[in-house]
């Protein structure tokens, strides 16, 4: 009885928090089909939202940016990213220890002191905000999720498979590309689409260091909520979600294969 009891109690907690976070996601999901532009009721369902989203050319310039933005720094983070894990988790050096925690900063420094950081350093720099300064600043932060991802995976991963096919005389570019290559892989794409996942929601960074005519998706959304929310933003948030929501079950997917033994 006692177990029966606290099974039903944990059950209800749990249901509680779910709701709680994912309650409001549903309904604003639910009115961006609101056929009124007023939240507070609903008169019917439309697409009409939907459509007059795709038709908005500073919506498709936003979006445009924003996947360009993480398209690029997905593809040089997770190449950076996996050759650090290999090194890492190949070679024995000083300091080990140190240059491993080090990687969890930019994952436990608050994003606006993130932002401030390289917004100073582009300043001093004198380097232009625009599209190349979101890139690099979305490397920064996307590089250690990668890294920690990869390097996962790396150390689940068996050895004495690389090492016999030194046995049978391949070469180490032979041995990286044929076996480490596609052992690794699947951490390689997990890493990659959180990073790219990453990239597309961030907004507090991009706020520091965006510039003129580099304005992202969320940006643009934080642009059209201080003129009042209308149904648009309500669907334009809607996709963002269920984009991001495809993103992370690929990842998850992927990711519990970090800890299987080949």
């Amino acid at each position: 009885m006692q177990r029966t009891w606290r099974s039903r109690v944990l059950i209800a907690y749990s249901v509680a928090i779910l709701a709680f976070l994912y309650l409001p996601l549903m309904i604003l999901a639910l009115y961006s089909f609101n056929e009124s532009r007023l939240n507070a009721v609903w008169t019917g369902f439309t697409f009409d939202w939907y459509l007059s989203l795709f038709k908005n050319r500073r919506v498709l310039e936003a979006l445009t940016n924003s996947l360009i933005i993480a398209v690029a720094s997905t593809i040089v983070s997770t190449i950076l990213g996996t050759m650090a894990a290999l090194a890492l988790n190949r070679y024995q050096y000083k300091f080990k220890p140190a240059i491993n925690s080090l990687l969890y900063l930019p994952i436990l420094i608050p994003e606006i002191v993130m932002g401030l950081s390289l917004l100073v350093l582009f300043s001093q720099a004198q380097f232009p905000l625009g599209k190349p300064t979101l890139i690099l600043a979305h490397i920064t932060f996307c590089l250690s999720f990668v890294i920690i991802t990869v390097s996962a995976r790396l150390e689940g991963m068996r050895q004495d498979l690389e090492q016999a096919a030194e046995d049978l005389y391949a070469t180490p570019w032979q041995t990286f590309r044929y076996v480490t290559l596609p052992l690794a892989m699947p951490g390689i794409v997990a890493g990659a689409l959180i990073a790219f996942t990453l990239s597309i929601d961030d907004f507090i960074i991009s706020f520091f260091v965006a510039g003129p005519n580099s304005t992202t998706l969320p940006l643009y959304i934080y642009a059209m909520v201080k003129r009042g929310i209308s149904p648009e933003i309500n669907a334009l948030s809607t996709l963002m979600i269920f984009a991001t929501i495809i993103l992370v079950i690929v990842a998850q997917i992927l990711q519990p294969q970090h800890t299987r033994k080949h």
